[in-house]
């Protein structure tokens, strides 16, 4: 399997292991496996001929009601890996996520931008079919299986090829996937001693996700081994600034240390 190895704005180097082709492509098979499953169910139990009927030959509410009906397929891979932080059903049975090649949650719009771009990872067959079509070349059966084939087959070679294996949208979207072999380890990097009693000082440390956690527990831990004061300056910096948190007193190790233990607590009582 292929690693990729990121330096955080912090000079912290974190390591993933990238997803492979095989991995991916299994994910992809469960997903389109459950759309077919929605599709057979969906017109089988609220099939159009009924409605044909109690419309009175309404077509343009029946084509309105089909177009309802494929919208959480055509959407599907969006509105899951939003909803599920990173992941379709299929990639989450896989334990691959999709991340920011700075090992970051990608944002909505980077969602948008690899959903989008699919028609040319996975569907390049259409935008060439009706290329084929305008040429008046419909006859040639064998030409569009060929490009069918084709399209279907540029995502796969771009994540074979690609160094981080990435297809068409992600590199558009700067994401990659990964595979979350090291699950429990990444859990238990963010972990912190907390008593029963402890009482927290910062709420506002809910604003921050766990691999943002695990890069100040690291950046935190390698700063303070070798005295590195100037990066726990901006450590304390950065984490003021994205929580909100109004600027504290005690020392930067003190404030950093508070904030660990805080987060575990929220984390831990959700």
């Amino acid at each position: 399997m292929k690693t990729l190895q990121i330096k955080t704005a912090q000079n912290v180097n974190i390591k993933f292991t990238v997803a492979t082709v095989f991995q991916r492509l299994f994910a992809f098979s469960i997903d389109n496996l459950l759309k077919f499953a929605y599709f057979y169910f969906a017109f089988k139990f609220f099939g159009f001929s009924s409605l044909d009927t109690s419309l009175n030959g309404d077509g343009w509410t029946i084509k309105a009601i089909e177009v309802l009906f494929l919208v959480p397929i055509t959407f599907y891979s969006l509105y899951t890996e939003i909803l599920m932080d990173g992941q379709t059903i299929g990639k989450r049975l896989l334990k691959l996520k999709v991340i920011n090649v700075d090992g970051f949650k990608p944002s909505i719009t980077d969602y948008i931008m690899r959903w989008f771009l699919r028609i040319v990872d996975f569907n390049l067959f259409l935008l060439l079919f009706v290329y084929v079509a305008s040429l008046g070349l419909n006859e040639h059966t064998g030409l569009l299986v060929v490009l069918f084939l084709f399209g279907k087959m540029v995502g796969f070679f771009l994540i074979l090829f690609t160094n981080k294996s990435q297809r068409f949208g992600d590199v558009i979207a700067n994401t990659i996937v990964i595979y979350l072999k090291d699950d429990v380890q990444f859990s238990e990097t963010i972990l912190e001693d907390i008593k029963e009693n402890y009482v927290p000082t910062y709420a506002n440390v809910i604003k921050l996700s766990d691999n943002d956690m695990r890069i100040i527990k690291e950046t935190y831990k390698t700063a303070a081994k070798h005295n590195d004061y100037k990066t726990l300056i901006k450590l304390r910096s950065k984490i003021l600034e994205v929580t909100g948190i109004k600027s504290v007193h005690n020392s930067d190790l003190e404030f950093i240390d508070t904030v660990l233990k805080d987060y575990n607590y929220y984390t831990q009582s959700m």
